[in-house]
């Protein structure tokens, strides 16, 4: 839970978060490829049951991809969070984008899903502090960019043992979460 928060400082360190079996094989043979270390982080229990692609095509570096056009808000989920992302996308009428990777962040995506958008969500299965999330904000601030942003992720604190999807349920990480942040957000402006 505090991975992203260290490895973001490792100079020269490409970190992936694949929201699929088939996108941690095609991140697999893109690490394969590069000359500098790469850090590949994946979540624990089981995947999401994807039929994996017959080819083995890799993944453009530093590229997340749009999933699901919406309006207002724009959802930047990372790894195992893009179905809980995607699931709330679908109730809030929200763009939902799996970023794919952390660093490098896609900062073209940002900008441009900040230019259309009148509040970006992060939501990442790491601490806050340091995160993902930061990264955007790191983007959002050189680019000048005054967009909202809320960062979903896991609080300043040891988190108990158990079932993954019940401490995500906990924790806001789960579709009723990313649902109810938002529209809290929304109550408040």
């Amino acid at each position: 839970i505090h991975d992203l928060s260290f490895l973001l400082n490792m100079p020269n360190l490409s970190v992936l978060s694949p929201a699929s079996e088939d996108e941690l094989r095609a991140m697999f043979i893109a690490a394969y490829g590069k000359a500098e270390p790469v850090a590949i982080r994946y979540p624990r229990g089981g995947g999401t049951a994807a039929v994996p692609e017959e080819n083995l095509d890799t993944l453009p570096l530093g590229k997340g991809e749009t999933i699901r056009p919406g309006k207002d808000v724009a959802l930047l989920a990372f790894g195992s969070l893009v179905p809980a992302a995607l699931a709330a996308g679908e109730e809030l009428d929200a763009t939902v984008a799996n970023m794919r990777f952390v660093k490098p962040i896609d900062a073209d995506l940002i900008v441009e899903l900040a230019g259309n958008h009148s509040l970006l969500v992060s939501i990442e299965e790491n601490a806050v502090i340091g995160g993902a999330g930061s990264e955007i904000e790191r983007v959002l601030s050189e680019c000048g960019l005054n967009v909202p942003l809320i960062r979903l992720g896991l609080p300043d604190r040891f988190i108990d043992h158990g079932e993954q999807g019940q401490l995500l349920a906990d924790l806001g990480l789960d579709k009723i979460g990313i649902v109810r942040a938002v529209r809290a957000r929304d109550n408040t402006q």
